[in-house]
């Protein structure tokens, strides 16, 4: 079985807003809806588990019937978690009592609800890289210089920017594995944690990389809630 995890926990601190980001609305839907789309449209996906806060759970499955998407999906939510890994170990979780113990070729898909336009095509080359790897991650290259400082405040060095990649979301994973993985950072070391695929790599899981997509931006600061808004506008 393949799942999915879909992070709409965060409460969106960068965005001037009052509301979190996944729930503001372009149009006469949610960003968390434009992100839904794709995972329960692709035929790879059986089961979705969505981690949101509990009050805004009638709302998101009201705004995905709106919009006439198939809830069909959509298996269970789990509660936000004190960051973003333990999230989606709380997702893995959920998806354990609600599925049984993951089995070897079982696999967890990672997403975020504020990436809303991830593609069909890369989601699908996401699932056709995965033979052979315990784990994909979509990445873009670094355009600019890179440089590494000591203290933040002044040049140490520089990075050779072709051995740098900006990791992008959603990840793919072999189930069990990931879980694992997942499971011996608890209770302290997983709140360091800052990537899906960090555990994954401490673990010494095989986790690829293929070329992401500049579309697939996540909405963070307000800029980007400016360049999510534009990209909504033109598509209508």
């Amino acid at each position: 079985m393949n799942y999915a995890i879909l992070l709409a926990g965060g409460t969106g601190s960068r965005i001037s807003s009052d509301i979190p980001k996944q729930f503001l609305r372009a149009g006469s839907h949610m960003m968390i809806t434009e992100a839904l789309k794709i995972l329960m449209g692709c035929d790879r996906i059986d089961g979705i588990c969505i981690v949101s806060d509990p009050a805004r759970r009638t709302e998101i499955e009201s705004d995905i019937r709106s919009a006439g998407y198939d809830t069909s999906k959509l298996i269970s939510y789990a509660d936000p978690g004190q960051n973003r890994q333990i999230s989606a170990l709380n997702g893995m979780n959920e998806l354990i009592v609600k599925q049984g113990e993951p089995g070897e070729n079982d696999t967890v898909l990672i997403h975020d609800a504020a990436r809303p336009f991830l593609s069909g095509e890369l989601l699908e080359k996401i699932y056709d890289s995965l033979d052979g790897h315990d784990g994909v991650m979509p990445v873009l290259p670094m355009k600019d210089t890179v440089y590494f400082s000591e203290d933040g405040k002044k040049i140490s060095g520089l990075l050779d920017r072709s051995k740098v990649f900006a990791g992008q979301a959603p990840e793919l994973f072999m189930f069990k594995k990931y879980y694992e993985a997942n499971v011996v950072l608890v209770p302290d070391k997983i709140l360091n944690v800052n990537g899906a695929s960090e555990p994954a790599i401490m673990a010494g899981m095989d986790i690829v990389m293929i070329p992401g997509e500049e579309r697939n931006f996540k909405v963070t600061t307000d800029a980007d809630m400016e360049r999510y808004l534009t990209v909504m506008g033109e598509n209508r």
